[in-house]
């Protein structure tokens, strides 16, 4: 292969990741958002109970989302006999399913704010979205939220025709969320020989709970994650008789064949960022396609925030999944 050609064949260009790349709004909404958190008290110090009241009472660093009207929950069996809630926004027709699972550390979030990304989603891609309100360490530690992701994936392959009118299934989320999503379809390959997932959607997932080399390079504090948030979220839902390298906890560990299409989506400067560039090399030598969107000056869930390179990120998200309808 000449140079030119590996050069076009090669998705990381090395301009991509240099201090000029990053815009001025870009700069901007960085500062603001940092300036919004300071001071700001560690769920950790804290508690996860009370921060997560605070959260939802709109106590905290980030506004009430607004919740949508035609939103509904639905309840499936978990293991053991657990309900697990699932949040679901559909059309009147649904072309597929998006299974959605919630940022947060695997210790905060809900899937009961997630309204308007849910309803984006289904605006622009005609599938119905159902967002797992899974179990949340520390108090339900793994494998709790890995096995609620599993069982409602495992209930919408078996009842998503009659639910929604489509057996075509998507998955994905942010943050803890892509993180389960790839464990999901890692079960749902070895424990029910399941791969008819048609794209998986994988935003900064912490896919290396021993750390990525960029995980452990970050600051103290970072931009709403740094090195010690990482360490305390993983802390929390990890049991030490579990190793942070187990396959099942850390997709980058797992044999990757008979995976769907996915895209990994992430900010230059998020701490999870090797994660994303490691999951994506290791998917496409499992033989799988996958694309790599890498968004300069990118913090953590950067597309969650009101920012022009956010709206860019979700229209590539929204057209990669409804790709997957047709």
């Amino acid at each position: 292969m000449s140079e030119a050609a590996a050069a076009k064949s090669n998705p990381l260009d090395p301009a991509v990741f240099k201090p000029s790349a990053i815009s001025q709004e870009t700069l901007a909404a960085n500062e603001a958002f940092r300036k919004a958190t300071a001071g700001a008290p560690d769920w950790w110090d804290v508690g996860a109970p009370a921060f997560r009241e605070a959260a939802a009472s709109g106590r905290g660093p980030f506004p009430l989302a607004p919740k949508s009207e035609r939103a509904r929950t639905i309840t499936v069996e978990g293991k053991g006999g657990h309900k697990i809630p699932v949040r679901v926004i559909a059309p009147e027709r649904a072309k597929g399913v998006y299974i959605h699972i919630h940022g947060g550390g695997l210790v905060l979030g809900s899937a009961e704010t997630q309204d308007p990304m849910l309803e984006r989603i289904v605006q622009n891609t005609g599938m119905a979205c159902a967002s797992v309100e899974y179990r949340l360490a520390p108090e339900n530690p793994y494998p709790a939220p890995w096995d609620d992701c599993e069982s409602v994936a495992l209930w919408l392959v078996k009842n998503g025709q009659k639910e929604f009118g489509t057996d075509v299934l998507t998955i994905g989320g942010e943050s803890a969320g892509a993180t389960l999503s790839a464990s999901t379809l890692l079960r749902m390959r070895d424990r029910h020989g399941y791969t008819g997932f048609r794209a998986a959607n994988l935003s900064y997932g912490n896919f290396d709970s021993s750390m990525t080399p960029s995980q452990t390079l970050t600051p103290e504090k970072g931009l709403l994650v740094g090195k010690k948030s990482i360490q305390k979220f993983c802390e929390a839902y990890l049991p030490k008789n579990v190793s942070p390298r187990d396959p099942d906890v850390s997709a980058l560990y797992a044999r990757l064949e008979n995976m769907p299409p996915a895209l990994f989506t992430v900010g230059t400067l998020d701490p999870l960022l090797d994660d994303s560039l490691f999951l994506y090399a290791r998917w496409i030598a499992a033989g799988n396609e996958a694309e790599l969107a890498l968004y300069p000056g990118g913090a953590h869930a950067f597309n969650l925030m009101p920012m022009p390179l956010g709206a860019q990120a979700n229209a590539r998200i929204d057209a990669f999944l409804k790709r997957a309808t047709n």
